[in-house]
C-alpha cells in the first residue's frame, strides 16, 4: 500500500515540480490547492463516522479544520501574487483535486493510517519546495512587501485558528513576523513542517484515543505543558 502512495504523490510531485519549473507562485498555488483536499476528505469522513454513531472525536475535527483554514490562507497569499492568473493552471489544480478528493476519501474511511502518511509526504514535498525557494530566491523576496492578506493572518487576525493545527507547538508560542515578503515564505514553510508533525502524531497506533487538539491539551492537561512533552519526532 504504501508503495501505491508514493507513486500517487511521485505523479502529483511530477506536475509541481516539472510542468512548473519555472513559474513558482502558479507552482504553489497549484500545490497549495491540491494540499488542502486530504482535509476536507478527513473532515467528511468524520462527519459520516458521526452520523452513523460510529465516532465521535470535536478534537480531530478541529484539528484537521484548522489545517484547511491554513491551506485556504497560503492559497490566498499564492492569488495575490498572481499564482491563478492562467485559466490553464487553475483548470489542472481544480481537476486534479477533485480527483484527488476520491482518492483520499475511501482511503481514509478503511486506512485511515495511510491516508495520514500520504499526506505527510506531501507536506514533506511542500516543505523542500518553500525551503528551496527560499535559498534561491531569498535576497530578493526580502526587497518585496508583505501582502495584506499575510498580515491578516498571521498577525493582525483572529490567531486560535492559527495556533490549533500546530499540534506540536504550544499555542501562543509562535507568533511569526510578516515585516516582507521573504518573511511570509518563511512562515508558509514552517506551517507545512507543523503540518508534517501532525500528520505523523494521527498516525501513532494509540492516536485514537490520544490525540488533542493544542488548546484541549492545554485545557486538560494536570502537567506543565513544555516543547520538549507535545513535540512529536519527524525526519526529513
Amino acid at each position: 500500500m504504501k508503495l501505491i502512495i508514493r507513486l500517487i504523490v511521485s505523479f502529483i510531485i511530477f506536475l509541481t515540480d516539472v510542468v512548473y519549473r519555472n513559474r513558482p507562485y502558479p507552482r504553489f498555488w497549484v500545490l497549495e490547492t491540491i494540499a488542502r483536499v486530504p482535509y476536507f476528505a478527513y473532515l467528511s469522513v468524520l462527519h459520516l463516522y458521526e452520523t452513523l454513531g460510529y465516532w465521535r472525536k470535536a478534537d480531530w475535527l478541529k484539528v484537521h479544520f484548522s489545517e484547511t483554514w491554513n491551506e485556504l490562507h497560503h492559497l490566498l497569499i499564492m492569488e495575490s501574487l498572481g499564482g491563478n492568473n492562467n485559466w490553464i493552471d487553475r483548470f489542472i489544480a481544480q481537476h486534479l483535486a477533485v480527483a484527488y478528493y476520491w482518492v483520499v476519501v475511501p482511503l481514509y474511511a478503511v486506512l485511515p493510517r495511510y491516508a495520514y502518511y500520504m499526506m505527510e509526504l506531501i507536506e514533506k514535498h511542500a516543505y523542500h519546495t518553500y525551503e528551496t525557494f527560499l535559498s534561491e530566491r531569498g535576497e530578493d523576496l526580502k526587497l518585496q512587501a508583505t501582502p495584506q492578506v499575510a498580515i491578516n493572518y498571521y498577525r493582525d487576525g483572529d490567531l486560535y485558528m492559527f495556533d490549533e493545527f500546530q499540534t506540536g507547538t504550544i499555542p501562543e508560542s509562535r507568533r511569526p513576523k510578516v515585516d516582507n515578503l521573504y518573511d511570509v515564505f518563511v512562515n508558509i514553510r514552517d506551517d507545512e513542517y507543523e503540518h508534517v508533525k501532525t500528520m505523523i502524531a494521527c498516525q501513532k497506533p494509540d492516536a485514537r484515543i490520544t490525540f488533542k487538539s493544542p488548546h484541549t491539551m492545554i485545557a486538560t492537561s494536570t502537567t506543565q505543558l513544555t516543547p520538549e512533552n507535545i513535540t512529536h519526532p519527524i525526519e526529513f
